[in-house]
């Protein structure tokens, strides 16, 4: 390599996590670059937002093109490799279980299979998601809780944490999957129910007569603040040996909590803005999603400092900022 600093691959480098992750690797010193379908027509508005768009290079890559992988990878001669590419809603791939599962599973395959063409040390992490739980029954799943997963997209997370293990025992590869629970940020995705909430109850506050129409309420989730686990993700890939690890805060909330929280936060009764649509509600519901971090904590020094709470200020206080009270866009 021309220089000592060490460079990261981001696969999926336009979204939530790819940002703040792109974020916290510039400032430890890292080169970074990036992948979208197509970065030409991607704006890759969340870099924008977090001011590092010129410093990141980008370029396209199709995750189900085995050899567009290897040459992605060849060029940029990563020291790691974060993979968050592939179809991210849970509700959405209910819609499309075909894409999901393809651009998901098969994008992991083809970038494993690559790592064991291309030999060496780079080293990989892989988004895995606290889904393939299923519903933990308020009970805190931990690394060595059954996957019972009940989505399309769970599904497709759950065969990349066996994926990796696989070529983590077969070939060596330094590889491994954050099994993350719900981590939210400003830069959600306006189609995600906590950013449908949070942009919601700003614009009422601000004068909009609009209702908010959301599905189940009775669901409970594990909700974190997104920048703290991109720090758990960095982590992970600093040890010396690869594990595969539960990211969470270990707190449950209903959705009800988190509109109830958001609307009071702006001083308004969220039962005077909300409509109930059983049409919303997801085939297999996940009742209760809720991880235990005791591992992360112990190995990695790493514990969540934000709840729902906070995490519902920290997105209403970024809304109230945005111009326009319009809030930010992905694409």
């Amino acid at each position: 390599m021309a220089n000592d600093k060490k460079r990261a691959l981001i696969f999926g480098i336009s979204g939530q996590d790819g940002a703040y992750l792109s974020a916290l690797l510039l400032q430890k010193n890292y080169e970074v670059h990036g992948t979208s379908r197509d970065a030409e027509m991607v704006s890759f508005a969340n870099l924008k937002k977090l001011g590092i768009r010129d410093q990141v290079s980008v370029s396209s890559t199709a995750m189900v093109d085995f050899r567009n992988i290897l040459r992605t990878i060849e060029r940029a001669q990563p020291n790691e490799i974060y993979n968050f590419s592939g179809q991210s809603s849970v509700g959405l791939s209910f819609e499309q279980p075909a894409e999901t599962m393809e651009s998901i599973t098969q994008g992991t395959l083809n970038v494993l299979e690559a790592l064991r063409t291309i030999g060496g040390n780079m080293r990989l992490y892989n988004a895995c998601s606290g889904e393939c739980f299923g519903d933990t029954n308020g009970i805190a799943a931990n690394e060595d809780t059954a996957f019972e997963p009940r989505s399309p997209y769970a599904v497709a997370k759950a065969a990349t944490r066996w994926l990796v293990s696989l070529y983590r025992q077969a070939y060596g590869t330094f590889a491994c999957s954050g099994i993350l629970f719900n981590h939210e940020s400003p830069l959600r995705p306006a189609r995600f129910v906590t950013r449908k909430i949070v942009a919601a109850a700003t614009r009422i506050a601000a004068g909009n007569n609009e209702r908010l129409t959301l599905g189940n309420l009775s669901i409970r989730r594990d909700w974190g603040w997104a920048p703290e686990y991109v720090d758990a993700m960095w982590r992970m890939m600093q040890l010396d040996q690869p594990e595969d690890l539960v990211i969470a805060t270990g707190q449950a909330n209903s959705l009800e909590e988190f509109v109830a929280t958001a609307f009071s936060q702006l001083d308004l009764d969220w039962r005077e803005h909300v409509d109930i649509d059983e049409t919303l509600f997801r085939p297999a519901e996940i009742q209760c999603g809720l991880g235990d971090a005791s591992r992360a904590r112990e190995i990695l020094d790493w514990q969540s400092q934000k709840g729902m709470h906070e995490v519902v200020a920290a997105m209403i206080d970024a809304e109230r900022r945005m111009p326009n009270g319009n809030g930010l866009t992905t694409r």
